[in-house]
């Protein structure tokens, strides 16, 4: 179970804080060595969180085999080859609305095989018009945890490699 991710933004507080909407939880300053980075909580039993850096940090090894450290990186790209599907709280005409109000691009989209029925349903919810979230309130999640168990991998036509 993935429990905690960190993205990008140009303005890390107040997309903390749309996420936090969207989750139905609550948004904090992030506690570890990154200025300006804000985590969003969503409060429910498996502790998810997203943090939300400064749009140009980049995470590196530490010196000598320690902890990792924050770096800058001068050129960081338009849009990030990066996303999450997160489980949230607000039904879709919620988030919706919320990525209208912001000016951002949201759309619910079917996933899987190129001219083949959907395999499951997301909404493509872009921060900042930059990082994309896929977002899945109650009503999409279960298609998505029915098909990746492994089990069920092989009925939809996928094979282990």
């Amino acid at each position: 179970m993935i429990h905690h991710a960190s993205i990008p933004a140009h303005d890390p507080e107040h997309v903390t804080r749309v996420l936090a909407e969207v989750m139905h939880g609550a948004a904090y300053p992030f506690p570890g060595n990154i200025p300006g980075a804000f985590m969003a909580v969503s409060g429910d039993n498996h502790g998810t969180m997203i943090e939300v850096y400064p749009y140009a940090t980049q995470a590196l090894p530490g010196p000598d085999g320690g902890p990792v450290e924050a770096g800058l990186n001068a050129q960081p790209p338009t849009h990030w080859p990066f996303h999450l599907l997160v489980s949230v709280a607000a039904e879709e005409q919620e988030i919706l609305a919320v990525a209208a109000r912001e000016g951002w691009h949201a759309r619910r989209y079917g996933r899987g095989a190129p001219g083949a029925p959907p395999m499951f349903e997301v909404i493509e919810f872009w921060i900042e018009n930059s990082v994309m979230l896929e977002l899945a309130p109650a009503d999409l999640i279960g298609a998505y945890e029915t098909l990746f168990q492994t089990e069920n991998l092989a009925q939809a036509g996928l094979n282990p490699i």
